[in-house]
């Protein structure tokens, strides 16, 4: 490692380095399970409480009748895929860059960097918001029904407020995220979801916005938590030395920004559209009522439970960033070992619990035996989806963390393109499995991904991921002082 890129403490850590090779002892796994438990404990419920804000909402106006219900859930559906996936996409290139630079001690460059982020989020979300103005006649071109399509354009109309409190709210997330600052996140998602409950009720029973209040419901929460954050951040002497002042230095990270943020996004929005387009390819098939209501329920249970991977993921991410950019690779590569043991410990406990209660959990979803039935017989694929899911989840944090989206983006691009939707196409409509053929060749998709995820973790040069962060977080004087450029 070079010298020049290291601290005297990290320096001290190289040179004790031939008598720690057997780094990973008892005693540190405990102290790392303890460091990525206190990252990703709350996160789940950070996250969780993202995702809830939208099922409570669609669970009120399920109320209001079939058409309320068909005509928000479409909306909601098309925010996430036309929105909120992209921005949280973007979001999460500022785990390479905040984390990283956090860890090589440049806390105001962490501070400009979010500035940008939420700057570039905002600039985004503009040309976002007309396709979500448009979206009646998008719909009724690709053919949906036109009375759906105009009460889903009127919903998703009144969430262009949250379109743009999400671009502030997930660069705040990455913020605090990074700095290991957990607790202000679990406060704000808490005080937003506990709030949003009554606040819901009364907009859709007794504002007469019926299922509009829902919508602007979702809007308020998005801001309260963006608001109790960013006071946070203003006030608080935890974020004194991050707190970086709104000046034109924004603009100057913008390029290195969105050379992380753009393939970061690739790399999630490729993933969210392929599962999106599974739902649209079971209404092709010759029962697709009951196709697309048992593959809905596969998704939102997998879409549910990925909360924690991800909140796992989320923690590797942090860690393995900060010790890239402190110059510590042994430390990044115990964490890399033991955010993989905790996924598989999870995904063992999640997977197992699930296929013990196959023949009862539909039943959360339906009363139809039909229903009930084919969702028994789908849970074992569910389960093997929910382990893939756990393992390539961790994977895509540690991917994140060393700063490598672009390689993400290509392998989610060949495995689920070129690999998953075919495989599923085929054994859907030209084998006759009907949904179980598409879940089995999204399946297929999705071990690909986990595969060569994990080829590529295993074969980390870890030093080298090392010096390039330090690289990448310091700032140029300081590189050009030590001949580093």
């Amino acid at each position: 490692m070079e010298e020049s890129l290291l601290t005297p403490n990290q320096k001290a850590v190289e040179g004790s380095d031939n008598n720690t090779r057997s780094f990973l002892t008892w005693r540190t796994f405990k102290q790392e399970v303890k460091r990525i438990g206190y990252i990703a404990g709350p996160m789940i419920p950070v996250l969780s409480s993202q995702y809830l804000l939208q099922v409570v909402s669609v669970m009120m106006v399920g109320h209001l009748g079939e058409l309320s219900l068909a005509s928000s859930s479409l909306a909601i559906s098309l925010a996430g895929v036309t929105g909120l996936s992209f921005l949280m996409g973007l979001a999460t290139g500022l785990e390479t860059l905040c984390g990283q630079a956090y860890g090589a001690q440049q806390y105001q460059k962490l501070g400009t960097l979010t500035h940008t982020a939420i700057f570039s989020l905002i600039l985004i979300s503009l040309p976002l918001s007309l396709v979500w103005i448009n979206i009646e006649k998008i719909l009724v071109f690709i053919g949906q029904d036109p009375l759906i399509s105009h009460e889903a354009a009127k919903f998703i109309i009144w969430l262009v407020p949250a379109l743009f409190g999400f671009a502030v709210l997930q660069p705040l997330v990455k913020y605090y995220q990074m700095q290991s600052l957990v607790l202000p996140m679990l406060m704000s998602s808490f005080v937003s979801l506990v709030l949003h409950v009554p606040l819901c009720w009364v907009l859709v029973f007794k504002s007469g916005l019926h299922a509009l209040g829902a919508a602007l419901a979702i809007s308020i929460s998005i801001w309260e938590n963006v608001i109790i954050l960013w006071l946070y951040m203003r006030f608080s002497s935890s974020c004194a030395k991050t707190r970086a002042p709104i000046s034109m230095d924004l603009f100057k990270a913008v390029g290195q920004f969105f050379r992380y943020a753009v393939p970061s996004a690739v790399m999630i929005c490729l993933e969210w559209w392929s599962f999106e387009l599974l739902i649209l390819l079971s209404g092709l098939l010759p029962n697709p009522q009951l196709e697309t209501s048992v593959l809905s329920i596969c998704l939102n249970t997998i879409s549910t439970l990925y909360c924690i991977p991800l909140g796992v993921g989320a923690a590797a991410s942090t860690r393995i960033s900060n010790e890239l950019g402190a110059g510590n690779p042994e430390a990044a590569r115990v964490s890399v070992a033991v955010t993989m043991c905790i996924a598989v410990m999870e995904t063992t406990i999640v997977s197992t619990t699930l296929f013990g209660c196959r023949h009862v959990y539909g039943y959360t979803f339906s009363n139809e035996k039909e229903v009930i039935d084919y969702v028994t017989f789908m849970a074992p694929l569910v389960c093997l989806s929910i382990i893939l899911d756990s393992i390539q989840g961790v994977l895509s944090g540690i991917a994140r963390g060393c700063g490598w989206q672009h390689i993400g983006a290509y392998i989610n691009l060949g495995a689920f393109y070129l690999w998953g939707i075919p495989v599923a196409a085929t054994l859907s409509f030209w084998a006759k499995l009907g949904g179980k053929g598409l879940w089995i060749g999204i399946q297929c998709g999705s071990f690909v991904q986990t595969l060569l995820l994990a080829i590529i973790t295993y074969r980390i040069n870890w030093e080298q991921e090392a010096r390039d962060a330090r690289r990448r977080s310091l700032d140029e004087p300081f590189l050009v002082e030590n001949g580093l450029i």
